[in-house]
C-alpha cells in the first residue's frame, strides 16, 4: 500500500501506511480507509495477492493500483482481483487525486495508456496474444507446468495466489494457442520457449 500523495490535498487523510502486502492487509483491516493505494510489486507479499485477498475478505475499501508497470500480465490480474482502478505513478497529481476521488464513489479508474490497451486486446483478444511472448513470470510458470507442479505448488514457489496462477495459464494458453497444460509444454518445448 503506497500512501505518498495525500495530506495536502483538501479532503484527503492519510490513515495508514504499509510495505508489503501483508502488511497491507493489517493496516487496512485496523484502519478500514476509503480507498488504498496498492503498489503491485512489494518485498514480503505482492500486491495482486493483497487486492485478492481483501476481496476475498469481503473490504469495504476500493483498491487503486498505483504502479510503475502497466503490462497486461500486471493490469488484467490486479483487475481481476478486485482493483477499482489503475493508474502509473507517473501521472499528474491532479489525476491522482481525481482517481481516489472516483475510487472512492465505487467508479472504476484507468489511466489512458491502460484503458487504450485493454480497448484493443478486449476488440481483438486473439490478435492481441497469439503470436506475442510470454512473459518472464508466464515463462516461470510454464517451466513449472513442464515439471508437473500443481497450481498450488506454483502459487507457493512463486509467492502468488492460485488465483494469479490461473491467470496466468490463461495468457500462457492464449499467447501459445494451446488448449490446455499438455498443449502449451509441447509449444513451448518446438518454440524453444522451454529447454
Amino acid at each position: 500500500m503506497d500512501r505518498t500523495a495525500g495530506a495536502a490535498a483538501p479532503g484527503f487523510e492519510v490513515l495508514g501506511e504499509a510495505s508489503n502486502g501483508v502488511d497491507a492487509l493489517a493496516v487496512v483491516e485496523r484502519l478500514d480507509p476509503d480507498v488504498v493505494l496498492m503498489d503491485l510489486r512489494m518485498p514480503g507479499g505482492g500486491g495482486v495477492a493483497a487486492i485478492a485477498e481483501l476481496t476475498r475478505r469481503g473490504a469495504r475499501s476500493q483498491v487503486l493500483v498505483l504502479t510503475t508497470y502497466d503490462t497486461d500480465s500486471d493490469t488484467l490480474p490486479a483487475i481481476e482481483a478486485g482493483a477499482t482502478g489503475y493508474l502509473l505513478k507517473d501521472a499528474p497529481r491532479e489525476e491522482l487525486f481525481a482517481a481516489v476521488r472516483a475510487a472512492a464513489d465505487g467508479r472504476g479508474v484507468l489511466s489512458p495508456a491502460v484503458a487504450s490497451r485493454l480497448m484493443t486486446r478486449v476488440r481483438t483478444p486473439a490478435a492481441g496474444l497469439a503470436g506475442t511472448s510470454l512473459s518472464a513470470r508466464e515463462r516461470e510458470v510454464l517451466v513449472l507446468v513442464a515439471r508437473g507442479t500443481t497450481n498450488r505448488e506454483i502459487a507457493a514457489e512463486l509467492f502468488i495466489s492460485e488465483a494469479t496462477v490461473k491467470t496466468h495459464l490463461t495468457h500462457i494458453f492464449a499467447k501459445l494457442d494451446a488448449k490446455d497444460r499438455a498443449a502449451a509444454v509441447a509449444v513451448g518445448y518446438d518454440r524453444g520457449i522451454l529447454g
